[in-house]
């Protein structure tokens, strides 16, 4: 009996096992975004697959050193620092500063460049874009007459052409876009390179908005007398 009543205790008095738990615990992770140059910077992202060398590191940091305390020997110091650089260095180091907003600097820089290996026309349109988005108008307009004491041999780079028309109209400087139109007619563009339609457009549209109609008009002109007759030259090819 007492057996029994043992065998019936136990049974109600069974404890009972808490439900398995998942094995899987999902951990919740708060990720904080980490902006570089405090929030008051503002320069651009760095450009996916730029990788700098040390020496344009080094360079970039020894320039920005010498800006700041500007030494009596300033001129001397950026001259040494750049002449030991290699051509990539140097566009590395000056499109760095570029992305940096560090444009008194980048147009020493530039200098360096263009009397050591020469600028194209999109370099230029890159430091126009740069320079006006300082409000350093008046370095857009000494850039472009510097541009004009240099032979125009990059008429062929239309593409270049356009993209330099669009950040001097960007910029708002209405002198230094009748000076290009000048310079290209100079170059006797129309009369050895075929002129390009979007290129034609973007300049008459850059005239128009600064109120040069005149000029305007007489680029569309010169534009449709030049397609006339590269057409012509290109009929009489097939001929032949």
């Amino acid at each position: 009996m007492a057996s029994s009543l043992g065998l019936q205790n136990s049974t109600f008095h069974k404890t009972h096992a808490p439900p398995p738990t998942s094995t899987t615990t999902r951990h919740r992770t708060n990720y904080v975004p980490v902006r570089c140059g405090g929030p008051r910077s503002q320069r651009g992202p760095l450009l996916k697959g730029r990788i700098l060398s040390i020496e344009a590191i080094q360079a970039i940091q020894t320039l920005k050193r010498i800006d700041r305390t500007n030494p009596p020997n300033h001129q001397t110091l950026i001259s040494n620092t750049l002449t030991r650089l290699i051509k990539n260095d140097l566009l590395a180091t000056l499109r760095e500063l570029l992305r940096q907003q560090q444009c008194t600097i980048a147009l020493r820089v530039f200098s360096a460049v263009r009397s050591e290996y020469g600028a194209d026309l999109a370099l230029y349109a890159e430091m126009v874009n740069a320079l006006a988005s300082k409000s350093m108008g008046e370095d857009v307009d000494r850039l472009i007459g510097e541009l004009d004491g240099v032979e125009f041999t990059d008429l062929a780079d239309q593409k270049g052409m356009v993209s330099l028309i669009k950040a001097v109209v960007g910029a708002g400087r209405r002198e230094s876009t009748v000076r290009i139109y000048e310079m290209m007619m100079k170059g006797v563009w129309c009369e050895n390179v075929e002129p390009d339609e979007y290129l034609v457009k973007v300049l008459v549209n850059g005239l128009k908005a600064f109120g040069e109609m005149d000029l305007a008009k007489q680029v569309e002109v010169e534009a449709n007398r030049a397609f006339t007759r590269f057409s012509r030259l290109k009929l009489e090819s097939l001929k032949l």
